[in-house]
């Protein structure tokens, strides 16, 4: 969180507040990070000094823990399920006269309320190897196996979704993501000549998307790509008028075929992957003859 530029976020004239905040987990500390990044965003001109504790789980390496935070006093988030350790962090952060916030427990109070069900001690249970695992891990090869339009129209038979839009649109970090969720996605590039989607209409199973983005912001885009290539600018890749023409054929292929598009121009990566997630849910309920 620390590496992200705070300018976008902090008023003019206004000095930055850094601050230490200490994530402690009994687990990979995969859920603690995205909550306190999703909190800490909120506030403007607020950047943190991340110290990151996963995969605690005996009073020794809670003793270290409880050191280290002594020497860079702070905010304490934690996740942590075994009592014991509990207790252990919050006599401590008592001692050190610093903050201790259990992430989870409001929501965990709720909903053990709302459904009269006891707590499980299990540490890690989120990460618990069952079927849902073998699931992500699947939908991850999936993914990379049939990134770029690799793959035949068989192989693209078997995933929930295909991404498909020109070059530079975030079609892979999209898949990515959504492998994550258990989703197998697959993507191919719109390719001036050579590639129109056209065979992606003989697909029966999956849910084709197109993504689609601004001429300008592409151009953008694409341009830092090559400079970081360190290669050169002089083609079509990034004139103005033939990224524009790749643009509209690109939208106008999508509406002909009738497929859903999602303009991912102002977009990050999570958020594109969450409107595709609804458009399967969606398309999963109407063939379930459910309600959307």
């Amino acid at each position: 969180m620390a590496d992200e530029a705070p300018e976008r976020h902090r008023p003019a004239g206004r000095l930055a507040t850094y601050f230490h905040v200490h994530l402690v987990s009994d687990s990979t500390g995969e859920t603690l990070n995205a909550m306190a990044k999703a909190v800490i965003s909120r506030f403007d001109g607020v950047i943190p000094i991340e110290h990151s504790y996963a995969l605690v789980r005996s009073p020794k390496q809670m003793e270290r823990v409880l050191d280290e935070m002594a020497s860079a006093p702070g905010v304490v988030l934690h996740t942590l399920v075994d009592r014991e350790l509990r207790s252990q962090l919050e006599e401590g952060c008592r001692r050190l006269d610093m903050p201790q916030v259990a992430a989870l427990d409001p929501l965990v109070t709720v909903l053990s309320r709302h459904l009269g069900a006891s707590l499980s001690a299990r540490v890690g249970a989120q990460h618990a190897l069952d079927q849902e695992y073998f699931d992500r891990i699947s939908a991850l090869d999936y993914a990379m196996a049939h990134d770029d339009g690799q793959g035949s129209l068989e192989d693209l038979e078997a995933a929930d979704v295909v991404l498909c839009g020109v070059s530079r649109t975030s079609k892979t970090p999209t898949c990515i993501y959504l492998a994550h969720r258990g989703i197998k996605a697959a993507n191919v590039p719109l390719v001036p000549g050579q590639e129109d989607g056209e065979r992606l209409t003989q697909l029966k199973n999956p849910l084709v998307v197109g993504l689609t983005v601004s001429p300008d912001r592409l151009i953008q885009i694409r341009r830092n790509r090559l400079d970081g290539l360190n290669a050169s600018r002089a083609s079509d890749y990034v004139d103005q008028d033939a990224v524009r023409d790749e643009t509209v054929k690109a939208r106008r292929a999508f509406e002909r075929r009738g497929w859903p598009v999602i303009d991912v121009t102002r977009r990050s990566v999570e958020e594109t992957a969450a409107a595709v997630l609804n458009l399967v849910n969606e398309r999963r309920a109407k063939r379930l003859g459910g309600p959307w």
